[in-house]
């Protein structure tokens, strides 16, 4: 069941260390041979790939394919959330927690096998999203220390790669303070003290740590991890925990859900997917059944075999 109409790939040429050109390639020659003409996207730039990806979404594209980390899975994610347009996930890239959470295949040409198989039977899952200011995300959206941490490691210039991220963790740890937050969920509003709030659609964020291990991407809510007032030993005690999950049967944990989650204090910034989003105050709300997702296998509650929209 081929298609005239383009699939259009979206690779970063950062992520992976430059794999995700390779793996490319790759992705065009499946979906190739399942009769469909694929055509990769020439955007250099986070921002030029969203306008390309909403552009060809406009023009009729079948489905969008992001090869890369969650980066380019947020990039991909403006042009098709809220769409009936596909999105197909193929990791080339250190993050990868949206591949975790939909069950996509971990190595790269099998992942782009499952969505071209899934585009030719017309079959998606359908997820949902949570939007933020004019910015869609898929994945968990926090704020507070992580964010801090994130905010600082995007201001350096100096050490490269994880390093960097690395003295900024250090950096945050030694100005660890807590901060008033004023979460207001579903229209119910409490001020309280923090370390970090995690509002997750899915489990994973920050490369495999299981922050919300409630979280089903299909039940319309947000489960929202907060993290209460807390040392600087407890904090590097509590993080291995979140590879698990098991973060959240600490004493100063505390978990949520939500459909809208409204988050107020001054100087904090939120980020999601791994991406900058907005400054708060911001309101998160949780779309249903906002994505459509090629190639995923394993997703808490979801239905598969949805049609798949046809140019």
């Amino acid at each position: 069941m081929g298609s005239t109409a383009d699939v259009v790939v979206l690779a970063s040429p950062a992520a992976g260390r430059g794999r995700a050109g390779t793996v490319a390639g790759e992705v065009l020659r499946a979906f190739g041979d399942a009769g469909f003409r694929a055509r990769l996207l020439p955007a250099t730039s986070g921002a030029e790939g969203e306008r390309q990806a909403a552009e060809a979404v406009a023009d009729g594209a079948v489905a969008v394919v992001a090869v890369g980390g969650d980066g380019t899975v947020h990039a991909a994610l403006q042009a098709v959330a809220g769409t009936p347009t596909p999105l197909a996930v193929v990791p080339a890239g250190t993050g990868n927690d949206l591949v975790r959470a939909l069950g996509i295949p971990a190595e790269p040409a099998a992942a782009a096998r499952a969505a071209a198989a899934d585009l030719a039977g017309g079959r998606t899952t359908t997820v949902d999203a949570g939007r933020t200011a004019d910015r869609w995300w898929a994945t968990v959206l926090c704020c507070g220390f992580d964010s801090a941490v994130s905010d600082r490691a995007n201001r350096l210039r100096w050490p490269p790669g994880r390093r960097r991220y690395d003295v900024a963790v250090l950096a945050e740890l030694a100005r660890l303070r807590p901060r008033e937050v004023v979460l207001t969920l579903d229209g119910e509003s409490q001020t309280v003290p923090v370390t970090m709030v995690a509002v997750g659609n899915t489990a994973w964020y920050g490369g495999g740590l299981k922050v919300c291990p409630g979280a089903d991407p299909t039940d319309g809510l947000f489960d929202v991890t907060v993290v209460g007032a807390t040392s600087r030993l407890e904090l590097i005690r509590t993080k291995p925990l979140l590879t698990l999950g098991t973060h959240v049967e600490h004493r100063s944990v505390t978990v949520h859900r939500a459909a809208r989650v409204e988050l107020s204090s001054p100087g904090v910034t939120t980020w999601a997917d791994g991406e900058p989003v907005a400054p708060l105050p911001a309101v998160a709300e949780c779309v249903p059944g906002a994505l459509h997702v090629l190639g995923a296998r394993r997703v808490q509650g979801a239905a598969r075999a949805d049609p798949v929209p046809r140019a």
